[in-house]
């Protein structure tokens, strides 16, 4: 990855990008970085999968079948008729009997909202509870895409020195890569392949400082990626062997399965 990426990838061009608050000249380079750069189109895609929370719309819909029934009363057979006469007393029952039907069908309706409303409060919490762990999640991918921009550019430090540890006849299919950065005081390793060992055996890597073995720690099948190692000052080479699991205080020199030299 070149330093136009890396720089690129530093500045917030991509976060604007991805809520649409840049201009159309910065509209188009991040396009065309996208479109031009997989690691651009990758970091894109990560802040995509992070940044996409679950919008819900809060409208509230009226509750099925109350138009069908308002309706229904309106194309009954109207309560006060006009072919004869009435007296007074018939025509205030009759109203009386529409008022009530009409406060029933308000009373219904009142209660059928209030339920929905009850249910949209608790959807609401329910969202309210996922955008919140999904802010979290968020939170950690980000510092773990930052921790990645920081890798980046170890390796991409003209400091940075690259060290490929292959296997001995023991293990001939070991590799790994390491990077020291003298001047930062930095090492990262990168477990790429390490042969299966039996359960009771593990792999641990020691940097050799003149008489002395110390343990940069224990190597794992599952550390496909890039790891970081503690620093060792004025180390003259790395050293894989083959230890006990959980690893051991002192290197077992004869299960060396892997060295290299540090001195220039």
């Amino acid at each position: 990855m070149n330093d136009k990426i890396i720089t690129f990838l530093n500045s917030d061009l991509l976060d604007k990008y991805l809520v649409g608050s840049t201009s159309n000249e910065e509209t188009a380079k991040v396009e065309a970085y996208i479109s031009k750069y997989p690691e651009v189109k990758d970091a894109y895609s990560t802040l995509q999968r992070n940044l996409e929370i679950v919008a819900k719309s809060n409208a509230i819909e009226a509750p099925k079948g109350l138009l069908d029934n308002i309706l229904s009363e309106l194309d009954e057979k109207p309560v006060v008729t006009l072919q004869q006469p009435a007296s007074k007393q018939r025509i205030w029952y009759k109203f009386s009997i529409a008022a009530s039907i009409a406060a029933f069908v308000f009373a219904g309706s009142t209660l059928m909202f209030y339920l929905n409303n009850q249910d949209l409060l608790q959807e609401n919490d329910v969202i309210a509870d996922e955008i919140f762990d999904l802010r979290s999640d968020i939170e950690k991918n980000n510092k773990m895409l930052s921790d990645i921009m920081q890798q980046f550019k170890q390796l991409n430090n003209p400091e940075t020195q690259k060290y490929i540890i292959k296997g001995n006849e023991r293990a001939k299919n070991l590799k790994t890569v390491a990077y020291i950065n003298p001047i930062d005081k930095t090492s990262m390793i990168d477990v790429v392949s390490l042969p299966q060992l039996p359960e009771e055996q593990c792999y641990q890597i020691w940097a050799e400082v003149q008489d002395k073995m110390v343990s940069l720690g224990i190597l794992n099948e599952s550390d496909s990626q890039l790891i970081p190692l503690p620093y060792t000052e004025n180390a003259l080479g790395l050293n894989i062997t083959i230890e006990p699991k959980g690893g051991n205080k002192n290197a077992s020199i004869e299960k060396s399965v892997a060295e290299i030299s540090l001195k220039k």
